[in-house]
């Protein structure tokens, strides 16, 4: 079982960290707890990140996936509470007065459960997320490798073990950028501003999406 060639495993690898790469919701959201409440939130955030894109995984072993990429309705749902959220968090952001960033008096009260179930949020309430892993995780399937749905489970679960090595230093940086901001209370308004912008145009982004 899981018999698989060398190419096989670094078209597969690179491809894994290219995705863990590239930027999205998930970055942000970890980013900006980091900056907000120091490293440990930011790594709770990164693990509530990680609880959501594991459900992605098992929904594409299981199949469910495909309801999201046939359903109209499902999708729609799915998309648009995504996206009011997303848009809400980047109206926070907005809203702020440069201290979003910032640790201080009363933000270590934000409980690292609350911080995680954010981060799952994020990372669940994107319907795009379900569809890729379905589009791309049965590139990787391999005839007489092994049950298919074991297939799809074990790359979707390697792309997030990928990620385990490339979001923890991007955490560790950012909390020393918190430090950074603390010191400069105007670069830290407009990385407020920056962030909410962003959560709002992936929000519309999402929302302007079709299935």
């Amino acid at each position: 079982m899981f018999d698989y060639t060398v190419v096989h495993w670094m078209a597969f690898l690179s491809t894994a960290v290219l995705l863990n790469l590239s930027p999205g919701p998930d970055i942000a959201f970890i980013l900006g707890q980091t900056l907000r409440h120091g490293r440990q939130k930011g790594l709770v955030a990164m693990l509530g990140s990680w609880t959501g894109a594991s459900l992605h995984v098992v929904m594409a072993a299981a199949g469910l996936s495909a309801i999201l990429a046939t359903s109209a309705l499902a999708f729609s749902i799915v998309k648009w509470v995504g996206a009011v959220y997303l848009i809400w968090l980047g109206i926070r952001m907005l809203l702020s007065r440069g201290d979003a960033f910032i640790s201080k008096e009363g933000a270590g009260d934000v409980s690292k459960h609350s911080i995680y179930w954010q981060g799952v949020l994020v990372s669940a309430l994107n319907p795009k997320v379900a569809i890729f892993f379905l589009a791309l995780l049965p590139q990787f399937v391999v005839e007489g490798a092994g049950p298919v749905g074991a297939q799809l489970f074990l790359h979707g679960s390697l792309i997030i073990f990928v990620a385990a090595f490339i979001e923890p230093p991007l955490i560790m940086m950012g909390a020393r950028l918190g430090d950074f901001l603390k010191r400069n209370r105007q670069v830290g308004l407009w990385m407020d501003r920056g962030l909410g912008a962003v959560f709002i145009s992936l929000g519309m982004r999402l929302a302007a999406s079709k299935q």
